[in-house]
């Protein structure tokens, strides 16, 4: 085999290891998280997560507690987030600088490259290519329901539900964003970390109606349900 050959076929092995391995990741047919897994095998798919669903309940009760406690005041609220160690910054303008990286204000999970960059400069963070979940408000009045729905986030975040990896809200925000089908694309993991992702979404914006029904009634808080929109599966 003569010099040429040997490149050719060096490349050629390259290559084929970089199919295969992208080829196992999409034939992958276990994936787990902190809490729960999840196993595919022939026309079944099996996930378990008590564990997962005994975190959610002390998540909804802890955060009831605290909501209460704080008589749902959205600066209280921050506080308590500020308390625990998650950065609180106020920013005019807030919604429109969040804008440009496809960012709501609220709780902005943590983030990795030229995002992360821009974070940390418009929040006087450092100068990094990672940054670490904070809270990013314009100032005056926060809407209390929307403050209840990013403090359920953030709690269920902090108690180490799985949703909040980088890799999965990353896609949750594609999701969000575009009309276009992403599920094709994805590898098992990638599949089960948005599945996670938009069930704490919802579970957020359940918990932000409840309180809404019980203080406002039935009525305004279908409007509120048609205006505001959350993740649908």
């Amino acid at each position: 085999m003569n010099l040429l050959q040997r490149v050719f076929y060096f490349f050629l092995q390259i290559q084929e290891k970089a199919l295969t391995k992208k080829l196992n990741k999409h034939l992958k047919t276990y994936s787990s998280n902190s809490t729960s897994k999840t196993v595919m095998s022939t026309g079944v798919t099996m996930t378990l997560q008590a564990e997962t669903e005994k975190n959610k309940e002390l998540v909804k009760k802890n955060v009831t507690d605290i909501v209460k406690g704080c008589n749902n005041d959205s600066d209280k609220l921050l506080a308590y987030v500020e308390s625990k160690g998650t950065k609180v910054i106020k920013l005019d303008n807030a919604d429109k600088l969040l804008y440009a990286i496809k960012e709501e204000e609220g709780l902005v999970t943590e983030l990795k490259g030229l995002e992360a960059l821009y974070i940390n400069i418009i929040t006087n963070s450092g100068f990094s290519f990672k940054s670490e979940p904070m809270f990013i408000m314009r100032n005056g009045d926060i809407d209390k329901y929307y403050m209840a729905h990013q403090f359920y986030k953030w709690y269920a975040m902090k108690m180490n539900l799985p949703g909040f990896d980088f890799i999965s809200q990353k896609l949750f925000k594609i999701y969000l964003n575009s009309d276009e089908p992403i599920l094709s694309n994805l590898n098992l993991d990638e599949m089960v970390g948005l599945k996670e992702a938009i069930n704490r979404d919802q579970e957020a914006t359940n918990f932000a109606l409840e309180i809404a029904k019980s203080k406002e009634g039935s009525k305004k808080v279908l409007d509120k349900m048609k205006n505001d929109g959350g993740a649908n599966v």
